[in-house]
């Protein structure tokens, strides 16, 4: 019995983690952030973007780091809406060339 409820709960389990949604990070460079109101401002233009579940403002290092659902956006949307906002945004290239 142990070993059928075992079985069930790792099958339900896998269900849970094979239907996580795809995420992806990136990392921007922003324009024009001088100051912790810069941040405010970002934070809510993200809020607006679905999909995007993580962010990291560093206004000492002109970037934003953002989490997102593939499925749901983008990373030109989301800089779209960072440069919206009047932070001019571009995607930092990675380590990996990518």
């Amino acid at each position: 019995m142990r070993k059928i409820l075992l079985g069930l709960i790792l099958t339900a389990w896998m269900g849970l983690v094979s239907a996580a949604p795809p995420k992806q990070v990136v990392a921007l460079h922003v324009e024009n952030m001088t100051c912790p109101a810069c941040s405010i401002t970002i934070d809510k233009a993200l809020d607006k973007v679905p999909g995007v579940t993580a962010r990291r403002v560093d206004t000492q290092a002109a970037t934003v780091i953002v989490t997102f659902d593939a499925e749901r956006t983008n990373t030109a949307a989301i800089a779209k809406a960072i440069t919206d906002a009047g932070f001019p945004a571009t995607a930092k290239a990675s380590a990996n060339g990518g």
